[in-house]
């Protein structure tokens, strides 16, 4: 019941512009929750990441451990793209790649322009978690794709093109730098 208190004064995440503000910050987001969800919930939702690890374990079940599959799934995917790139191997064990998913990571890697690439991801990551969205509006796991989909929607937000290319560039060439000295 709690969770339909919360739910109910969550504004909706969808239509916000590329440059929009976000209608919802994430201090504002785990005030509502830390009021209105249970003690557990809120430990769960507080260690809600984007970045699984890279084997396989269960987080709690249903639609986190769904997330952190897709984007383990996506993650191995860029990894192995980018590897066959550099003409080097990449094991992703017995782990079995969704064509859908490296056909995004080719597209990714094929652009030219790292923000466009982060941005293209971004958009796929959306679109991954849109279709795991929960059909109970007012469920736990619902307020968990919330609270994803706000920390997909804040990330891209706070990428800066300018520092990024220029990081980017510069890991980037230490990377083939060492490529070269490698026997």
């Amino acid at each position: 019941m709690a969770e339909y208190y919360l739910i109910s004064q969550l504004p909706s995440l969808d239509g916000p512009g590329e440059n929009a503000p976000l209608p919802i910050t994430t201090a504002r987001f785990e005030e509502l929750c830390e009021r209105f969800l249970g003690k557990r919930a809120f430990d769960e939702m507080q260690r809600l990441t984007l970045l699984p690890k890279r084997e396989a374990e269960s987080e709690g079940g249903g639609f986190v451990d769904s997330w952190l599959s897709a984007e383990r799934l996506l993650r191995l995917c860029l990894a192995k793209v980018r590897a066959e790139r550099m003409k080097r191997s990449f094991d992703t064990g017995n782990t079995v790649l969704p064509p859908e998913y490296l056909k995004a990571a080719l597209a990714a890697c094929e652009n030219q322009n790292p923000m466009e690439a982060e941005k293209y991801l971004n958009a796929f990551r959306l679109d991954i978690l849109e279709a795991m969205r929960p059909s109970d509006s007012f469920s736990k796991e619902y307020v968990f794709y919330y609270a994803i989909k706000l920390k997909l929607l804040e990330r891209i937000r706070g990428f800066d093109g300018v520092l990024g290319e220029t990081a980017y560039k510069n890991i980037y060439g230490s990377v083939l730098d060492r490529a070269d000295t490698e026997v």
